[in-house]
């Protein structure tokens, strides 16, 4: 205890602030004994981690609470005043708030004491130029602690010396900066306008220039101006800071301002008190234009930018419906936009997320005034870049709008779209779009159309944001108009339908109605989604769909005011009332079909609305559509499953499929869900021949007909046409320098392929043509005098020539890559149409798993497995083969409900079983393989359950392992299968596994079969024990070994054996395993040191197993081959360290009863500390030799003698405390040893069985106790187990605890030389006691 409170004195502090406090003065007191944890408190308040400190802090508080007039409070204050000026930056804060919180909760300290103890500690005059630093800011951080406490403003004196202070910090600028001023001025701000008027003179100079010099001498102006303006104007007179003269001043201290927060990334609080004085005077126009725009925004940089950003942010609250033009119609919204536009780099700031929240903030804080909110949307939103709004369409400051603005904004957005207002916007360019000669880019058409495009995808995207039942009207109308706009265009005004009273300025181009029509789809899947229905659609059911239909449907009745873009013919438009009959039969008749007329009456619906995008293909579909859902809704519910395989069944369910797969075809996640739903609801009507259709899509053999061709082409050009659009707003935005750049890189990338598509053929045709024009110069070997030098017209002809060929040579290059690409995009678009195929299979498998048919889906989707896993480069590769294995695994393999009634399959069944498994052994890779294996058994629990309508009875849950099993039991657990069938396949399919050297099947397949098979377990034994032993290869022996190391502990397969059989089986596994122990210990191959693992572990089971279930098995072969073992793996172990294997050998040998014989490492551990004693440290003292320069004794010539010398000589190295002790116990033990050798030693092999009886457990721990006896010296339970006992032979080289040899010939060696000399003992110790009475002696 005294060592630990001299080190708690010792060590008050942390490492770095002592040195940085000066000497630590001398504890008289004792101040510092305190607790441990108290101490803590200080080193826990300088943790970066803001909890621990708040934390520490209140256990601190807590703390001196409880003895507030101790010395605890005392050594408290000291500690943290120092902690004021410690080297670590991070801590002096933590030390400042502990203190000012502490001064709150202790209202009796002084301050003016605090504040001297402060300056005394930390003072200014007397530090090194070194610790200048730590000492201004323990000062400042002093002033700022009294100043967060609360108390300062109310204590005057304290409050006059802190000023004072503070202004002399001021003095050092190189280090504390404006801080000392700023904290000034937070001060100043909260103490009362009296004591401010005193102590005004004194902190600000009556100089104006001094005044506009600094922020901080600024804003405690602007301090003075709001809180005692008359003292203000007594003290400096009568200032207008707005004038000419002073504007300039403005600008340079706001940009000093601005930089100063560089890095905080805030508004400087200078800036927003201007701004309020502006407001409050009058003079906003005058600060706005002069000061921010022409003043700040003059010299562009970036942080006086983002200061004028921050300030238009905040301004936006403060500025009346009148102000907001001259904000938002300035030099600055469009620098705003400019940078909105350009901040497209990832390492690149962007003001954007920061405008986002300043906006969003002041449309919350105004809902009750709907006209400011609107003012300020419509005027960002005005900001564009030749046309196209800088914001993106989607903003979520929309959903702060109150009802009047939202609906002010879309008639707004509506207005804008139908008769575009160029002149209202705040358009710009950037520089590198200015440098642009190209004058399509600046002609009104294109600002137009872009900004249409963008209109109509800020329209969708405002449904996203609002509330079904709020909002409803806004979102109706929203929809109204986009449907209405997308497919057809007005004639006449009519008051019936509001769409037509309002004309485009401009005309509508084609691209831009594309893009109206793909934003409605995308919004009829937002109103299927998350709109259902409105609340006084509920009892009508009517979705948002069918409120469309019946707006189409007026629409195409009023044909004088209004035309389709793509008028129906006849036959559409019966297609199309009989679409709206049969939407009127579905819901008079869904009361009684429930969900599945609902989803019949969405998909007509759906396909009635893209009639009038592609009227043909889907008038066709409507009447296929309406004739399925007339036979489905006709017959009965099909209750069971059989009768699906049926051939009888009628044709509609195949047509249907076929619908849904064109309809998937289509990129639209609407029909993608569409057609989920509606599957759902046919699937249990499915025949082989739709189950076809849909498997057919997987497999790229019969993927490739023209059906799916056609649909293909149809999604491309589509898909095309979206890369164009796409690629023509990125070359919009792009800059003429890019694209420079660009076509320079094509260039090079052309040249690139074009070396590498040059084939022999046209390197031929070259040489043919250079041949014509005689550019080769000789070309057989003649010598071409005439033809050194070609005339300007054979010239001409050989350029034209080359000319021709080369631009053939382009195009076919070109060729060849168009090729290459719709290739690729066909490609992209089959992978993309089987993964939505994907979803039907999905809905199958987990609406009907007890379907026969699902067992049809098991080779298809292994084979879309087997296809991925090889080629699975690309992402969308990958999504397939996820999606393929989670529904194979999870949704069909791992299904709690499978198929009971196979009826006729059986036969076919054992045929895909055996093809299943043969294909998982001839797979490249194991991951593949198990995916079939698992087919195989899934197939193999489908049998099982199939038992043929025999009663099978429940096994007992509790039942004895060796009890007898029962018939009903082993019916239980064979189930339907056929053992004569499946045993020979997995047989095969084991021996594989055991033979082959490549191998795709793993020990985990097969462990998984047995634990789910324990019968075909039985079955396949033999199989696994024939390859433990023989020609087998080391690997498939240890392969072998840990299959029935894991198989045989399992309860299932106990339960198929018989008493004897199971006896006999571990008896037989039992030889194999003692043969393959014959090479213990002489493994020179990875595979073979594993074979030897797997051995012992298999061998230890099979102990455990005897010992539970007290079999009656010989283990004396065991027992000899361990034993002769013993040597030759010590040996190893102590040479190679392989000392698992040296683990499992002991653990079988402590089962047969050998105890594990001490390590030789803990002996020579020991040894030293035994013989380091007082009595040899006094010998090195008085001068005797050491003990390298002492002369050995010889060694003895036998190992029985030199272990009958060492207690002799172990005992000359005791304390000599210990003779008696010991003497008394050698007393004890020596005729224990006697008696010992005159009883017969059992044999070891006799300690487990004997050759007739069976071994039990209790004789097993009685032999084992008298082998300690026998062999190891025991314990005596007076002592601690670590100590060494005097039997204990010391280890020598050549003869360690770890010897190899059994414990019967070193127990008869220790009593033959007990038997000879039992006076030796007592002789060596008698000599030692002599020895250390003589050491004694002065």
């Amino acid at each position: 205890m005294a060592e630990m409170e001299s080190q708690d004195v010792a060590e008050p502090m942390a490492p770095g602030e002592a040195s940085k406090s000066g000497a630590r003065p001398a504890d008289r007191e004792g101040l510092l004994k305190h607790s441990r944890e108290f101490l803590d408190f200080f080193w826990d308040i300088a943790k970066p981690q803001q909890e621990t400190r708040l934390e520490a802090t209140e256990k601190l508080l807590e703390y001196l609470r409880a003895r507030p007039q101790g010395a605890e409070m005392k050594y408290a204050l000291k500690r943290l005043i120092t902690g004021l000026g410690v080297g670590r930056e991070t801590a002096r804060p933590c030390y400042s708030l502990a203190l000012a919180q502490l001064l709150q909760s202790f209202e009796d300290i002084p301050l003016c004491s605090i504040l001297q103890q402060i300056q005394e500690k930390h003072d200014l005059q007397k530090v090194k130029k070194a610790t200048m630093r730590p000492a201004l800011f323990a000062n400042l951080f002093g002033v700022l602690a009294l100043f967060q406490s609360g108390r300062l403003v109310k204590d005057s004196e304290a409050l006059m010396k802190s000023v004072k202070l503070l202004q002399t910090l001021a003095q050092h600028h190189n280090h504390l900066q404006e801080q000392p001023q700023k904290a000034l001025v937070d001060i100043l701000s909260e103490v009362p306008e009296a004591t401010l008027q005193e102590i005004l003179p004194k902190v600000l100079r009556a100089d104006l220039n001094s005044v506009l010099g600094s922020p901080e001498h600024l804003e405690l102006f602007l301090l003075a101006r709001q809180k005692v303006p008359r003292k203000l104007e007594e003290l400096v007179g009568p200032v207008s800071l707005f004038s000419d003269e002073n504007v300039p001043r403005l600008v340079s201290v706001l940009k000093m301002a601005a930089a100063s927060v560089k890095k905080e990334r805030k508004l400087p609080a200078v800036a927003l008190d201007l701004l309020r004085l502006a407001l409050q005077e009058g003079k906003f126009p005058r600060f706005w234009k002069d000061v921010v725009e022409q003043g700040l925004l003059k010299r562009q940089s970036w942080p006086a930018s983002y200061l004028c950003f921050r300030l238009l942010g905040a301004a936006l609250p403060l500025l009346s419906a009148e102000q907001l033009p001259l904000v938002m119609r300035g030099d600055l919204i469009r620098h705003f936009g400019e940078h909105m536009v350009t901040a497209k780099l990832p390492n690149q700031f962007k003001f954007a997320p920061e405008m986002n929240e300043y906006v969003g903030a002041f449309l919350e804080g105004c809902r009750a005034d709907p006209e400011r909110q609107l003012a300020v949307v419509v005027a960002f939103t005005s900001v564009t870049n030749q046309g196209l709004p800088v914001l993106p369409t989607f903003w979520r400051a929309v959903r702060f709008l109150s009802p009047p603005a939202l609906k002010g904004y879309v008639a707004w957005l509506r207005t804008m779209f139908l008769q575009p207002d160029l002149d209202s916007l705040v358009d710009f360019s950037t520089s590198n779009q200015k440098k642009a000669q190209d004058a399509s880019l600046h002609v009104p058409e294109r600002a137009v159309s872009r900004l249409r495009k963008w209109l109509i995808l800020r329209l969708v995207s405002i449904v996203d944001t609002l509330h079904v039942e709020k909002e409803e009207d806004v979102i109706e109308e929203v929809a109204r108009f986009c449907f209405f706009h997308s497919f057809f265009e007005a004639k006449k005004p009519t008051s019936q339908i509001p769409e037509t009273e309002q004309r485009f300025s401009f005309p509508l181009e084609s691209r831009t109605r594309e893009v109206v029509g793909s934003a409605f789809f995308s919004l009829l899947q937002t109103l299927s989604t998350q709109c259902r229905q409105a609340p006084e659609q509920t009892q009508d059911s009517q979705p948002w769909t069918y409120r469309l239909v019946r707006f189409a449907d007026s629409l195409l009745n009023h044909s004088r005011n209004v035309a389709a873009l793509t008028p129906f013919t006849a036959q559409q438009r019966q297609a199309w009332d009989r679409m709206l009959q049969s939407v009127r039969e579905l819901e008079a008749t869904s009361s009684g079909a429930g969900a599945k007329a609902a989803a019949f009456q969405h998909l007509l619906l759906l396909v009635g609305i893209y009639l009038f995008k592609s009227p043909t293909e889907s008038c066709d579909l409507l009447g296929d559509i309406q004739t399925c859902i007339k036979k489905s809704l006709g017959e009965k519910t099909r209750r069971t499953r059989s009768k699906a395989t049926n051939p009888q069944e009628p044709p509609w369910v195949e047509v249907l499929v076929e619908i849904l797969l064109a309809l998937l075809a289509q990129p639209s996640h609407l029909m993608r869900q569409v057609a989920r739903s509606v599957f759902s609801h046919i699937c249990s009507h499915l025949t082989p021949r739709a189950l076809q259709l849909i498997l057919d899509v997987l497999n790229p053999e019969k993927n490739a007909d023209e059906d799916s061709v056609v649909v293909t082409d149809g999604l491309e050009e589509q898909l095309e046409g979206a890369e164009d659009r796409s690629s023509d707003g990125e070359d919009d935005r792009a800059s003429a320098g890019e694209e420079d750049s660009g076509e320079d890189s094509d260039d090079d990338s052309e040249e690139e392929d074009r070396d590498a598509d040059v084939d022999q053929g046209f390197r031929e045709q070259l040489m043919a043509v250079l041949r014509a024009g005689k550019a080769l110069g000789a070309v057989d070997g003649e010598d071409d005098d005439d033809g050194d030098e070609l005339g300007d017209e054979a010239m001409m002809a050989l350029d034209q020539n080359l000319a021709s060929l080369f631009a053939e040579q382009k195009l076919r290059i070109q060729a060849r890559r168009d090729e290459k690409d719709k290739l690729r995009k066909e490609k992209v678009l089959r992978r993309d149409f089987q993964i939505r195929v994907l979803d039907l299979i999905e809905v199958l498998v987990t609406k009907q798993p007890e379907s026969p048919l699902v067992l049809e889906l098991l080779e298809p989707l292994l084979d879309v497995i087997r296809r991925s896993m090889r080629t699975s480069s690309t992402k969308q590769e990958q999504d397939l083969l996820h999606k393929t294995a989670r529904i194979f695994t999870h949704h069909l393999c791992r299904s709690r409900h499978y198929c009971h009634d196979v009826g006729r399959l059986v036969g076919t069944l054992y045929a895909q079983v055996e093809r299943l498994v043969q294909q998982a052994g001839r797979q490249a890779d194991a991951t593949v393989s198990l995916y079939y294996f698992n087919a195989a058994l899934y197939l193999l629990r489908v049998l099982k359950g199939n038992a043929a309508g025999k009663p099978v009875c429940k096994a007992p849950k509790k039942e004895k392992a060796a009890s007898q099993p029962k018939g009903p039991e082993v019916a239980q657990a064979a189930g339907g299968l056929d053992l004569s069938l499946v045993t020979p396949i997995y047989s095969s399919a084991l021996t594989s596994f055991l033979t082959r050297r490549n191998s795709p099947l793993t020990v985990t397949m097969f462990l998984s079969l047995f634990s789910r098979h324990p019968v075909l377990c039985k079955s396949l034994l033999p199989v696994v024990i024939q390859h433990v032993t023989g020609p087998a290869r080391p690997r498939h022996q240890a392969q072998a070994c840990l299959l029935l190391q894991k198989a045989l502990p399992t309860r299932e397969l106990r339960v198929c054996f018989d008493d004897p059989e199971w006896e006999q089986l571990v008896s037989q596994i039992l030889a194999k395993v003692t043969e393959n122990l014959q090479t213990l210990g002489e493994a020179q191959t990875k595979s073979e040191h594993q074979k030897e693992l797997s051995s012992l572990g298999l061998l230890n089971t099979l102990f455990r197993t005897i010992h539970q279930e007290k079999l009656t098995v010989d283990l004396t072969a065991v027992l000899g081959v361990l034993q002769s073992k013993q040597q030759s793996l010590q040996q190893r172990e102590c040479a190679a360290g392989s000392s698992r294997l040296y683990d499992l050998y002991w653990q079988a040998m402590k089962a047969l009863g050998v105890q594990r014989p001490k390590s030789a490492k803990k002996e020579a551990k020991e040894v030293p500390s035994v013989t380091q004693d007082p009595v040899s440290t006094k010998r090195k003292k008085k001068g005797f030799l050491p003990e390298t320069k002492k002369r050995k004794k010889p060694k003895s010539e036998g190992p029985a003698q030199e272990e009958g010398a060492r207690p002799a000589a172990a005992g000359e190295q005791q304390p000599p405390g210990t003779g008696k002790k010991r003497r008394n116990r050698r007393k004890a033990t020596v005729p224990a040893q006697a008696q010992a050798k005159q009883r017969p030693a059992p044999e070891p092999a006799a300690a487990i069985t004997g050759p007739g009886t069976p071994a039990k457990t209790p004789k097993l721990k009685k032999k084992r106790k008298l082998s300690q006896v026998n062999g190891a010296a025991p314990v005596c339970p007076g002592e601690p187990a670590g100590k060494k006992q005097p039997q204990k032979d010391l280890p020598e080289k050549g003869l360690s605890g770890k010897s190899p040899q059994s414990a019967l010939p070193r127990k008869k060696a220790r009593l033959s030389l007990a038997s000879r000399s039992p006076s030796l003992l007592q002789s060596g110790a008698k000599r030692k006691k002599a020895q250390l009475r003589k050491a004694r002696k002065p």
